[in-house]
């Protein structure tokens, strides 16, 4: 695992405050997974639009109060790349939900994680990182074990959400030097919640957003967003970035097993495999990484998911 801001000779209170920055970080990933599978209740009702819908709207909620944006203030360039990160944001969330509905939540969650392993893997020559390429694929292959019978709609929905989660690691490279702090994907957040806005109306003219559906797809907003959002926050004053990525690597395995418990879908021995080849490529990818991305570029990476 990539090392903490826990050097030898720190004080044990530092120690301390530390493992609980790493406890909360993995508290706040299997929210988010926890989040999700409660959300996929309500696709019978509402479908995974409905869902994205309320979840960006709780997401907004929290992010713009916390970010403070002027938008009153901002200039085109740095408007661009939000707009583009607004629709990233929507692109994101409904492949990932609508693959969740078509795959499971564990196998869609892993093929998003392939977002950000191939950023991490972009861009280098090393025989090193081609290895760890060619590890992500083998992962991939043992996940999914192509056949007749692979739902490869619900398979290129989860790699459209990988694809979608890296343009937003690179996006907010560009949206971070131009915004400070978390103004770029609070603004992001709100306009993507009001393009989807008309959804929910309609969802809640049909009288299809009340009762259970709704009650789940806000807890997925909640379990999803808010609370990962606010742990993130408070364990990235303690961890490293490099450690933080390390961390990250928890989604997949958390996806898998939310996806049993909640869901009932129950991974194959192979697909478990599969997932831990792909963690395994993610945390090898992550600690040679060089240079280590900033804070405030793997926060924004992992919240958006």
């Amino acid at each position: 695992m990539g090392q903490v801001n826990s050097a030898p000779g720190t004080p044990p209170s530092t120690r301390s405050r530390t493992a609980r920055s790493v406890v909360t970080l993995l508290a706040g990933s299997a929210s988010n997974q926890v989040g999700a599978a409660l959300g996929a209740h309500a696709f019978p009702a509402v479908g995974p639009a409905g869902v994205v819908g309320v979840r960006q709207w709780v997401a907004a909620a929290v992010l713009v109060p916390l970010a403070r944006p002027d938008v009153r203030r901002m200039t085109w360039p740095q408007w661009w790349p939000v707009l583009l990160l607004a629709a990233v944001f929507g692109a994101m969330n409904l492949a990932l939900y609508s693959a969740i509905e078509r795959v499971g939540l564990g196998l869609a969650v892993t093929l998003e994680f392939l977002g950000p392993l191939a950023v991490a893997l972009a861009g280098s020559r090393s025989r090193r990182d081609l290895l760890g390429a060619l590890v992500a694929a083998a992962g991939v292959w043992l996940l999914v074990l192509p056949g007749g019978s692979s739902d490869w709609a619900g398979i290129g929905l989860g790699l459209a959400a990988a694809c979608c989660w890296a343009a937003y690691i690179l996006l907010n490279r560009v949206a971070g030097a131009r915004l400070p702090g978390l103004q770029a994907p609070a603004i992001a957040t709100a306009l993507c919640a009001l393009a989807v806005t008309p959804v929910v109306v309609v969802l809640v003219v049909q009288q299809r957003l009340t009762g259970a559906p709704l009650a789940y797809a806000v807890a997925a907003g909640v379990l999803a967003s808010a609370v990962p959002y606010a742990a993130d926050l408070v364990a990235l004053r303690r961890v490293t970035p490099r450690a933080f990525g390390v961390l990250c690597s928890a989604h997949p395995v958390w996806a898998a097993l939310a996806g049993t418990l909640l869901l009932g879908q129950a991974l194959a021995l192979h697909e478990w495999a599969g997932v831990a080849v792909v963690v395994l490529a993610n945390v090898v990818a992550v600690l040679h990484a060089s240079p280590a991305p900033r804070p405030a570029e793997v926060h924004s990476a992992a919240t958006a998911a």
